[in-house]
């Protein structure tokens, strides 16, 4: 894990100060990230295989693009960069939808991970194979029919990360914006 400062919030999403990622995970501290959800108007939503490295979800499928907001970054600017650093591709401030904030709790280990995530759609009708694949952190792209995706989140859960409904949520948000 590449350790970072970053802005913390009382359970309420107001800013108390900052720490560094590894003192927010141990204690549990509330803190920021974006989620950035690719599709494109085919009804196919872009999922990253994180690297077989990663602590949080190794070798699984997951979240077109993520993470944390270091400190002093809004919530775009730090989707917009989790974009470009993870999987090579730039886009503007008004490409993102905002969708919602959700309130993530995750204990594994000694990780206490309380997270508000804001959530965003982008809709990319590009070629996947001209995305380059930089920091490491992806192992692989690809594009998935939606209704495939909500099969196989049945068939073989062990592939995904672990996102319960969130998943669901994401897959009928996407529905709504292709029609």
């Amino acid at each position: 894990m590449i350790d970072e400062l970053i802005d913390i919030f009382n359970e309420k999403n107001e800013p108390i100060g900052q720490k560094m990622k590894h003192e927010a995970h141990r204690d549990g501290t509330w803190h920021r990230v974006s989620h950035v959800w690719i599709y494109n108007l085919k009804g196919e939503i872009l999922l990253q295989l994180r690297a077989k490295n990663k602590e949080l979800y190794p070798d699984m499928w997951d979240i077109s693009a993520a993470g944390h907001l270091g400190a002093g970054e809004d919530p775009i600017t730090g989707g917009l960069r989790e974009m470009e650093e993870e999987i090579g591709l730039t886009a503007k401030p008004e490409d993102l939808e905002f969708l919602k904030i959700r309130e993530l709790k995750i204990n594994i280990g000694q990780m206490v991970n309380n997270e508000f995530c804001y959530v965003y759609l982008m809709k990319y009708d590009g070629d996947i194979d001209n995305l380059d694949l930089r920091d490491g952190e992806v192992a692989k792209l690809k594009l998935l029919k939606l209704n495939e995706l909500e099969i196989d989140l049945k068939a073989r859960p062990e592939r995904y990360a672990k996102h319960g409904d969130y998943w669901l949520e994401i897959i009928d948000a996407v529905i709504q914006k292709i029609g």
